[in-house]
């Protein structure tokens, strides 16, 4: 038995968006259910080198799959200024529950935007209007271009509206999809108007305003990862269907972190988990709702179902380089 060693173009290789996406609400439904252990999100501060690491493991079952691995993944902010290198990376282990061997190392930085996408795409498919057809996007950094890519596969997106600060981001991101969408630069009041809005950015101050956001637009906020992060005006989660992801994360480094800690916003506030939504526990949109917003932080059970569908496929496609980690050989 080797150890299939995956990088960042063999993730993407593999990660196909019309099986991740049912892979991820599989994972969400067999958190719900109580057939997945995901522990909580463990810290290491680094503060002498302006960074962190966190490490995230999980197991689940699917009932026709399970799986299990750890993704260890770091943010430095320093690290493109001064060593040349991404903010954030991530490595994933994914390993046979039955016996711990490790099938796989993987890119987890590529692996993390897949199935970032995919549970914003599960979002969508059960909380946004049926026709939707337009999408729009605060921030187009790396996490974006995921965020379209699973969408649309749950929805017939046709319009794109992208806003950003960088306009050279903004001219890469409407390069990358001008030829399979109607893609345009605009300002985050167009891109809230839209039919779908998924916001990836990392500020600590509201940029989108309740009055911006269209009266039955579905929200996905994707940005805030850590503690006081916020990217959506208290108005704006106030007047929503609100869904988060998990309670634990959502209240420490989620989108409603901020207005949870003040007390603006409580536990009543909140309409329900994805997975309650997934497994049919509570309704997803209906005819009354307004605006919904999903609050995501990112839960290990996507990675670990993600690198269940990327080392299927590499496996089967002999992707990948393959070596024997544990020196098993004879």
């Amino acid at each position: 038995m080797k150890t299939l060693l995956l990088n960042s173009d063999d993730v993407h290789e593999n990660a196909a968006m019309d099986e991740l996406v049912p892979a991820i609400e599989d994972a969400f439904a067999a958190y719900q259910r109580g057939d997945a252990q995901m522990p909580p999100k463990s810290y290491i501060d680094l503060p002498e080198y302006n960074g962190d690491f966190r490490s995230m493991p999980a197991y689940l079952d699917a009932g026709e799959w399970d799986a299990a691995g750890v993704k260890w993944v770091n943010v430095h902010t320093d690290n493109e200024e001064q060593y040349d290198l991404p903010t954030v990376m991530g490595t994933m282990i994914y390993s046979d529950p039955k016996n711990a061997f490790p099938l796989a190392i993987l890119d987890g930085t590529e692996l993390t935007m897949k199935r970032t996408g995919a549970a914003a795409a599960v979002a969508t498919d059960h909380l946004a209007v049926a026709d939707a057809s337009s999408l729009g996007i605060v921030g187009a950094g790396v996490q974006s271009y995921t965020q379209l890519e699973a969408i649309s596969t749950v929805r017939d997106i046709e319009e794109v509206v992208v806003s950003d600060l960088s306009e050279e981001r903004v001219a890469r991101f409407i390069d990358a999809f001008q030829d399979q969408f109607d893609v345009r630069a605009g300002s985050i009041e167009e891109a809230a108007t839209c039919d779908v809005l998924s916001t990836v950015t990392p500020v600590e101050e509201p940029i989108v305003s309740r009055d911006a956001v269209g009266e039955h637009t579905h929200v996905n906020a994707m940005g805030a990862d850590a503690e006081g992060k916020h990217e959506l005006a208290d108005e704006v989660l106030l007047d929503a269907k609100l869904v988060i992801d998990d309670y634990e994360q959502t209240t420490h480094s989620g989108e409603i972190n901020v207005p949870y800690a003040a007390g603006v916003l409580g536990d009543d506030d909140i309409y329900g988990q994805i997975g309650e939504i997934v497994v049919g526990e509570r309704e997803g949109r209906t005819a009354d709702d307004g605006i919904t917003v999903f609050d995501s932080t990112g839960l290990a059970i996507q990675d670990v179902a993600a690198a269940h569908v990327v080392y299927e496929h590499a496996n089967e496609r002999d992707n990948g380089y393959a070596f024997d980690l544990l020196g098993l050989a004879e």
